[in-house]
Parts: structure tokens; C-alpha cells; sequence
């Protein structure tokens, strides 16, 4: 009788997949987008770069990492980058931060400003935009939103608004009624987000890691939620300490659902569940 192989994965892969790879899989990874990817990680890694070598017509691993190190194909880093971005979202996700972002709005005494600073395939802007609509009760409220993402295929996916409609259908009749458009012939089983609703959402792609972001001015919120997880403590710490001074003295910041700002800066201070606002010492610097 033949011994069973030791790992049924690795008698069926299509390429050689070794530790090294993977170790400089992550350690490029880390390098372009501060994402830390854990060991148990491999199979996936796996999975989503072998698209990519077929994609490609490159035969292993060491030679696709070797023309990534060159670094002379910007396209093939986008793909890499986008292949390895975890883009889980949904309308209303964590749905206790917008009452919070729907009564804070109302406070201001000028048009509102919010950064979506990991905005994936475009619903968290999208309920952003929803929230700023119901709080100012107009389809046109005082407001802009940036939202920015690494991945560039999931920015085209949220700017063209389009959603298989079994995403909305956690969604109440009346926001659906309000806020959607459902699609005919072709387009039936979609849905597509009302035009009011795009005009405020501006979509751009950033990398948290890049020196230079595309920003100016600052703003009254930042949601940054889900994606800090990815990154290492002293990632995170300079992530936001380039947050803070793109934040107005009395700005929220919300974040995840298991995420702690706390331990990883000074300058915030906890205003409710997983929502930040600049210490007091911060505000007063914010406000000269």
C-alpha cells in the first residue's frame, strides 16, 4: 500500500510554492502596503498569486518575485498589491457608528468633511453618504467625502456604483427606495447607487504607507476601520500620527470593532466605542 501524501495541497499544486517564497512574498508585501501577513496565511497566498503567474505566462514563483523585485512593471505591483488586499465589507457594517456620524454632523456650523480611508469596493462611503443624507434630510446635504483605497480595482468597482442586489438586502425598503436604483434587461439582479449619492463620494487611490497622500485641507471625520489589523504596532503608530494633524480640533475618528487606538497613540482619546477625538492638549495644537 502507497503512503497517503503528507499534505493533499501539495500534490495537486500547479507551482512550487516554498517557505522562502513565501517569506519574501510577505516581506514585499510589507514593504509596499505595511500589511504583516501571518503564517497561517500561506495557502492563501498561494491561491491568489498563482492567478496571477497563469495571468502572466510566468512559471514559478522565484521568477515572478525576482521581476517584482526589478521593480520595473508598475502594473504587475498594482496586481500584486490588489491580489493580496482583503476587501471584506458590507452597507451599515458595524451599524452603531452612524448614528454617532449622524449626530455629530449636526452639530457643525460648516459643510461636513469625511475621509474613508480603507474604502474597498464602495459601501462603507456609500453608507457614509446615506447617514449624511437622512441626518441633513436632503439627497444634496452640505458635505464631501473622500474615499481612498490601495486597491485600484475595487476603487473602479465603488466609483461605478453597481452591486449585485442581494448586498442591499439587509437593507431597509425605504433607504432602497431612497438610495438605490435597480436595474432592468441586462441589468436586472443589480442595483445601482443614485447619482446624488456618487456626486459626494470623491474616490482616489492612496496607500497608507506612500510619503506623499493625496489630501489637502482637513477634515471633520475619518474612518479608518478594519484595515489596522493588517498592520503591525509600529505601522499603525505612524499611520496615525499622520492622521492627526488631518484632523479639525473637534474631529472623530472611528475605527473597528477590534481595534484599540489607545496603545498605539498618545494623541487620541477614547469618545465611545472604538470612536477616537484628539486629546485635549492635541485639540489645542489642531486649533492654533
Amino acid at each position: 500500500m502507497k503512503p497517503a501524501p503528507q499534505n493533499k495541497l501539495d500534490s495537486v499544486k500547479e507551482f512550487d510554492f516554498t517557505n522562502r517564497d513565501f517569506d519574501r512574498v510577505r516581506d514585499l508585501i510589507y514593504k509596499r502596503a505595511g500589511i504583516a501577513l501571518a503564517e497561517s496565511k500561506q495557502e492563501m497566498v498561494y491561491s491568489r498569486l498563482a492567478r496571477r503567474l497563469r495571468a502572466t505566462g510566468i512559471a514559478s514563483f522565484v521568477q515572478y518575485l525576482d521581476m517584482l523585485e526589478r521593480g520595473g512593471d508598475t502594473d504587475e505591483w498594482e496586481a500584486f498589491t490588489n491580489a493580496l488586499t482583503t476587501n471584506l465589507t458590507s452597507f451599515f457594517r458595524e451599524s452603531h457608528h452612524f448614528p454617532i456620524l449622524a449626530d455629530f454632523v449636526k452639530t457643525l456650523k460648516e459643510p461636513a468633511t469625511v475621509w474613508c480611508s480603507a474604502a474597498s469596493t464602495g459601501e462603507e462611503p456609500y453608507t457614509i453618504a446615506m447617514t449624511l443624507c437622512e441626518a441633513y434630510g436632503t439627497l444634496t446635504p452640505p458635505a464631501q467625502i473622500i474615499a481612498t483605497d490601495i486597491d485600484t480595482n475595487v476603487l473602479a468597482t465603488g466609483a461605478n456604483g453597481v452591486y449585485p442586489i442581494e448586498r442591499i438586502d439587509k437593507l431597509s425598503p425605504e433607504r432602497i427606495k431612497k438610495f438605490f436604483l435597480r436595474g432592468k434587461g441586462n441589468q436586472e439582479g443589480y442595483v445601482r447607487v443614485r447619482p446624488e449619492l456618487r456626486k459626494l463620494v470623491t474616490f482616489k487611490q492612496l496607500n497608507l504607507l506612500a510619503d506623499g497622500w493625496p489630501l489637502t485641507g482637513q477634515f471633520d471625520v475619518i474612518f479608518c476601520r478594519n484595515v489596522m489589523i493588517y498592520f503591525d504596532k509600529p505601522t499603525q503608530s505612524k499611520i496615525l500620527s499622520r492622521f492627526v494633524p488631518l484632523m479639525k480640533p473637534h474631529a472623530l475618528l472611528f475605527a473597528g470593532h477590534s481595534e484599540n487606538f489607545l496603545y498605539v497613540s498618545d494623541a487620541l482619546k477614547l469618545k465611545g466605542k472604538t470612536v477616537y477625538e484628539l486629546g485635549a492638549a492635541t485639540q489645542r495644537k489642531a486649533g492654533k
